[in-house]
C-alpha cells in the first residue's frame, strides 16, 4: 500500500505537469541497469498530455484514457536496417491517462511511470503485451 504523503499542502498543488512526467521518466529510465540501456539505443522519450485522435482511432480505443504509453518504431529484432526517411523510435508517455490510473490505484506516481516505460522498452525489443503478463506473472 502507498504512503500518504502529510507533510504538504495539497491544497495549492496542481497535477504534475508535463516536466514533471520528463524527469519521472528519465529517473526511471536512468534507474535501469547499464547493459539494459545499451540495448536501447537511440530510443527517445516524450510526454504528451494524450495520444494523437490518428492513434486512438488505429488501436480502436473507446477513449484516450485508454492507453497509458506507446512505442513507436522498429522493434530491435525486425530489422537493421532501417528504412528511407524512417524516424529513430520514440517511446511515449500519456500524462493524463496516466494521472486518471494513479487516482484509481494505490501505487505512486513514479512507480506507474517506472511501470509504463519499462512496458513500452518491451514492446522495443520486440515483446507483445502477452510476453510481458507473462513475464510479470512469473515475477509475482
Amino acid at each position: 500500500m502507498a504512503l500518504l504523503d502529510r507533510s504538504e499542502d495539497w491544497g495549492g498543488r496542481m497535477a504534475p505537469g508535463l516536466d514533471v512526467f520528463e524527469s519521472l521518466a528519465l529517473e526511471a529510465y536512468a534507474g535501469l541497469p547499464e547493459a539494459f540501456r545499451a540495448l536501447c539505443g537511440e530510443i527517445r522519450f516524450f510526454i504528451a498530455d494524450f495520444p494523437e485522435d490518428a492513434v486512438v482511432e488505429e488501436m480502436g480505443l473507446e477513449s484516450p484514457f485508454d492507453i497509458l504509453g506507446l512505442f513507436e518504431g522498429r522493434a530491435l529484432g525486425e530489422s537493421d536496417v532501417p528504412g528511407t526517411g524512417e524516424l529513430p523510435n520514440r517511446i511515449l508517455l500519456y500524462r493524463r491517462p496516466i494521472l486518471d490510473y494513479w487516482a484509481e490505484h494505490e501505487e505512486t506516481l513514479g512507480t506507474i511511470v517506472s511501470h509504463v516505460l519499462i512496458h513500452e522498452i518491451g514492446h522495443h525489443f520486440g515483446l507483445s503485451d502477452d510476453d510481458m503478463e507473462s513475464l510479470e506473472a512469473s515475477v509475482d
